[in-house]
């Protein structure tokens, strides 16, 4: 069975910065992309950022600037940078992680930015 488990809740304040971070457990032998996604109150999960095994980066054009993706394969984590935060990045974020057995998805962290 293969489990995410991210990190988290965060509180802070606009323009602070937080990182989250996602592991993965389990019979893995492959693990291709990797990204997080976040779903603000009332509104749909969309990606923030991805990462492909390549090294190829994707990122909204909100967060384009501000946020930053890695991942560290030998401990099968992989970490979300954000900073200059803003109140509208506040919602639930997601990570997830390709593998040989298809995409896995983290239980949701709260991330939340108020003044």
């Amino acid at each position: 069975q293969v489990q995410l488990q991210e990190s988290g809740p965060g509180l802070v304040k606009p323009p602070q910065t937080l990182s989250l971070s996602c592991t993965s457990s389990g019979n893995i032998r492959r693990i291709d992309a990797v990204g997080w996604h976040r779903q603000p109150p009332g509104k749909q999960r969309d990606l923030v950022a991805a990462l492909s095994s390549g090294g190829t980066t994707e990122y909204a054009d909100s967060v384009k600037g501000r946020f930053s993706i890695s991942r560290n394969n030998a401990e099968r984590t992989q970490y979300l940078y954000m900073n200059s935060l803003k109140l509208e990045d506040t919602a639930v974020y997601y990570c997830y992680t390709d593998t040989e057995l298809g995409r896995y998805w983290g239980q949701g962290t709260q991330v939340t930015v108020s003044s």
